[in-house]
């Protein structure tokens, strides 16, 4: 009896030992049962130095970089120095938050990140797939080392009419709905970022390239804005929705994208396979790709066009009555809803337009249209609301304003002085550049 127990006692003990294994191996164990010891964790970081060489890229390790493992709060966890091979571990206590940092004093002369937005990287618990969670910080020349302060001005102004373009592009479709409907969209910044998603698709993906994509992405970013508007806020509009409760609906409508956005797409940034491959132009102290300087040609094309069609054409003059007086617009015999209905096909087609620009030049990310939302604003505010040519002024004024003031401003705060400007808009002259003062009360 006792014997036949003792058996049952150790099959009990055997299946309970690889039951807890199991969970373990699913990632279900509880806490401290059989689960992994402090040092079975670690981060691989590796440092590489980008060159291209006749159009190719060549990558090379950097040995004695110093990279920093810290907690979300600052607190130091670890720290390591790269070897011969560009690559340091650096072990972690468990599968938690963590924020990967390269201490950019210890790069060799002359070197600096290629993106200096990634001098940072946060990882979360849930990026730790298996036990090792790689990061990879890429290296160039320092395009600004050795320039003069006369040639940096010059560069930093160069790319801030290309970011610039690309605002003003965008902000137009917002400034637009705005002055047909008085709707504040916030989620206008998910309709850049579907543009985005829509080239990786067709021009990765599918493998079609930008050229022929391009338009089609265009299509699909206006039918996008009149799907918003069919399916949301006509039908709020009809109903009698307030306009302040439509917005409170744009800014969930955002949040609802954008964690869609993460779900399908991923966190990292990603790149167009079109024109990826680009060596600088030197145009005087100007570096420039023919790939940039292409998209900046054609967003000046684009802007141009937009002023003409709504300064000359006849729809274009009925949406710029309908953003002057609704109730009159429609007393004349203007179709409010047809215009109301182009405006928002418009707004989709204009910031597929320039995610497609932004893609190529920046990357593709689920959270690049909400980056620019409220440089957008910014722009809109400057120029004017619901004046289209204000969005387009303040657009180009505000890309130029961002990219100038990383001379001063660390990459991290170079927004923060163009919505610095938009509250002293707000302040002092809320009407905006182009805006008429209006009587309230």
């Amino acid at each position: 009896m006792w014997g036949s127990s003792s058996k049952i006692r150790k099959l009990a003990m055997k299946t309970l030992l690889f039951l807890t294994t199991a969970l373990t191996v699913v990632g279900f164990a509880p806490a401290g049962s059989f689960a992994a010891t402090d040092s079975d964790y670690s981060i691989i970081a590796s440092v590489q130095n980008q060159t291209l060489v006749d159009g190719s890229t060549s990558r090379t390790p950097l040995e004695g970089v110093t990279i920093k493992v810290t907690k979300v709060d600052g607190a130091l966890v670890g720290q390591a120095v790269t070897t011969a091979d560009g690559l340091c571990t650096i072990p972690v206590p468990s599968r938690d938050d963590y924020v990967i940092e390269i201490d950019l004093s210890t790069l060799p002369d002359g070197l600096t990140l290629i993106d200096a937005d990634k001098q940072k990287v946060a990882i979360n618990r849930e990026l730790f797939t298996t036990n090792t969670k790689r990061v990879t910080f890429f290296t160039g020349r320092g395009a600004d080392a050795g320039a003069s302060t006369a040639e940096r001005i010059l560069q930093r102004l160069s790319d801030g009419i290309r970011l610039g373009l690309i605002i003003a592009m965008c902000a137009v479709g917002l400034s637009l709905v705005f002055g047909t409907t008085g709707l504040t969209n916030f989620a206008h910044g998910e309709m850049v970022t579907f543009g985005g998603m829509m080239a990786f698709f067709l021009n990765v993906n599918l493998e079609i390239p930008i050229l022929i994509s391009g338009p089609v992405v265009i299509l699909l970013g206006g039918l996008f804005g009149l799907l918003l508007n069919w399916g949301i806020f006509a039908r709020l509009t009809k109903r009698g929705i307030g306009l302040i409760s439509q917005l409170v609906v744009t800014v969930g409508l955002s949040i609802m994208l954008r964690n869609i956005y993460l779900f399908q797409f991923g966190g990292r940034t990603k790149q167009l396979s079109s024109y990826s491959k680009q060596v600088n132009l030197e145009i005087g102290p100007i570096g420039i790709t023919p790939r940039d300087l292409t998209t900046a040609i054609l967003g000046i094309i684009v802007l141009i066009s937009i002023a003409l069609f709504l300064q000359r054409s006849r729809l274009g003059k009925a949406i710029r009555a309908v953003s002057d007086n609704v109730q009159l617009a429609s007393a004349t015999g203007i179709d409010t809803r047809k215009v109301i209905k182009f405006v928002w096909f418009a707004g989709g087609a204009l910031a597929a337009t320039g995610a497609i620009f932004r893609g190529l030049d920046e990357q593709v990310s689920f959270s690049m249209g909400s980056d620019l939302i409220f440089l957008m604003f910014a722009a809109i505010t400057l120029g004017g609301l619901g004046s289209a040519f204000g969005a387009l002024i303040g657009g180009v004024f505000i890309g130029i304003f961002v990219e100038m003031s990383s001379l001063y401003f660390p990459s991290e705060l170079k927004a923060a002085p163009a919505l610095f400007i938009l509250i002293v808009v707000l302040i002092f002259r809320p009407q905006g550049i182009l805006g008429k003062s209006q009587r309230v009360g």
